[in-house]
């Protein structure tokens, strides 16, 4: 059976549905920070074979597909960009599933992936949760921001606040959560600035001048996950 098939609809330009799994394949690599070798390896397949999904109007088979989406920590459907319009936990629950307590070795693993999280802090206006591109720098969560923001504003008063990130696989009903509580400050120095900006595995989506960089200490760290249970349903 071929490792690959060509897409219909395709068009003139080369562009097609598969164009976008290229890109979609490059960005969750590069974000869990690995080579087309390393990928390529845990699925089985050759680098000079990844290299064409990443470049090429073409996807792989249906085999191939779960094999890339199991070596990238994610679902084939997130691959294929089927969720993208539809509300996270929006599908049906599935049978036989519990609510584990996390570690705090769990919560910092899946804090390290970076990605988008939410500081969740209080504003003149009540609590108010902002969704920023973070890193993870030792024992704190730094993201950039802008003069004058609310996370600037907390930070400038060393302001008690939030951060929240979280996962879900809709395909199998799981997920996990992670909360970090500590206090907002500045980071002022740059030799600091410097080091935080080589973190970052993108600027901020929100674009413009964000030449601020917070961190929020990891005082209390805690951690949810719902997972299916192995071998069956929930007792009634």
């Amino acid at each position: 059976m071929p490792e690959h098939s060509t897409p219909a609809g395709a068009g003139a330009g080369g562009r097609s549905d598969s164009t976008e799994l290229g890109r979609r394949l490059r960005r969750r690599r590069e974000q869990l920070g690995l080579s087309r070798q390393e990928v390529a390896h845990r699925a089985g397949m050759s680098p000079g074979y990844l290299e064409y999904l990443e470049e090429r109007p073409v996807g792989p088979n249906r085999e191939g597909m779960f094999r890339l989406a199991g070596a990238l920590d994610t679902t084939a459907a997130e691959l294929r960009g089927e969720q993208a319009a539809v509300p996270p936990g929006a599908g049906w629950a599935a049978p036989g599933t519990e609510l584990l307590v996390l570690e705090p070795a769990e919560c910092r693993a899946h804090l390290a992936a970076r990605g988008v999280g939410r500081v969740v802090l209080t504003t003149e206006q009540g609590p108010a949760a902002i969704p920023v591109n973070y890193a993870v720098d030792e024992d704190a969560v730094v993201f950039r921001t802008a003069p004058g923001t609310e996370t600037a504003r907390a930070a400038g008063a060393g302001a008690a606040v939030s951060f929240e990130v979280d996962h879900i696989d809709e395909t199998l009903s799981e997920g996990w959560s992670v909360l970090v509580t500590g206090h907002a400050v500045q980071v002022t120095d740059q030799a600091g600035q410097r080091r935080l900006a080589a973190l970052a595995a993108s600027p901020p989506w929100a674009g413009g001048d964000r030449p601020l960089w917070i961190r929020i200490g990891m005082e209390r760290l805690s951690g949810r996950r719902i997972r299916a249970r192995a071998g069956g349903s929930a007792a009634g």
